[in-house]
């Protein structure tokens, strides 16, 4: 296990880093991520009680924790935002997920943590619309995208235009160890595709996001697991191959449907 994070962008004033190395024992590879714009700082996606005190020390060499901005939250699972009661506690931070999630989220926390910094539950949780809004950090925004039903119903991803970066979630994940860049598409192919068919919920859904990632242009496409997508060339045989994927419910037959 290593602490030491991957720079995926650094100007001076704006910098992204990656961490995915954390998890140990029987969990399943994440990524957990960092953007830091002059002085202000938003962690992606944390995780739960198996990332948080790896997480926190390294994220402790980049920034004051305690003095952290924002938890953003792709959606409501384990991985992705089961210490929340522990980034409520140590931190002042506030945490954007989508509205759907805003009021069950406060579950994974004990009222008397959420007060500690002075802030009830509410004024800490900031609930994003189901169109999606722009987050501000520092001297940039963070673009909140609306990503329903790939997998959650409130499914969120985040967009950093100034690294270009995408942070897609689940959507693009690969069941692998590491996230090097993928650099043979066809090969990935098949660290994904389980996956994909049984976690997003239909082919319409992954048809609309795609078209709308197209006119994004992203330089890359991180997703919380596995490995990233870099450049126009990869990233467009990913979108060309998730938009004609049958996945979720394109798959249901009566069958799936039985008394056992």
């Amino acid at each position: 296990m290593s602490s030491t994070p991957r720079v995926l962008f650094d100007n001076g004033g704006h910098k992204v880093l990656c961490f995915d190395q954390l998890v140990t024992g029987d969990g399943v590879q994440s990524n957990q991520f960092l953007i830091i714009d002059h002085g202000q700082h938003a962690l992606l996606d944390p995780g739960g009680d198996l990332t948080y005190m790896p997480l926190s020390l390294a994220l402790s060499q980049h920034i004051v924790v305690r003095d952290l901005t924002y938890v953003f939250a792709s959606h409501q699972d384990p991985d992705i935002i089961a210490s929340l009661d522990k980034w409520f506690l140590h931190t002042g931070c506030k945490v954007v997920c989508s509205k759907l999630w805003a009021r069950f989220l406060p579950h994974l926390s004990a009222a008397f943590l959420t007060r500690a910094p002075g802030m009830s539950t509410t004024e800490r949780m900031v609930a994003v619309p189901d169109r999606g809004q722009d987050i501000p950090l520092g001297k940039c925004v963070i673009k909140a995208l609306p990503a329903h039903f790939l997998h959650s119903v409130g499914n969120l991803q985040f967009y950093d235009p100034v690294s270009g970066i995408l942070f897609s979630g689940d959507m693009g994940a690969s069941l692998v160890d590491d996230a090097e860049p993928v650099s043979d598409f066809a090969a990935h192919i098949s660290t994904m595709e389980g996956f994909h068919r049984r976690y997003m919920a239909g082919n319409k859904a992954c048809r609309l996001w795609a078209n709308m990632i197209r006119r994004l242009q992203p330089r890359m496409i991180v997703p919380q697991h596995g490995r990233p997508f870099v450049g126009a060339a990869m990233i467009k045989e990913f979108l060309d191959w998730i938009s004609q994927l049958e996945c979720g419910m394109d798959l249901m037959e009566q069958d799936d449907y039985q008394i056992p």
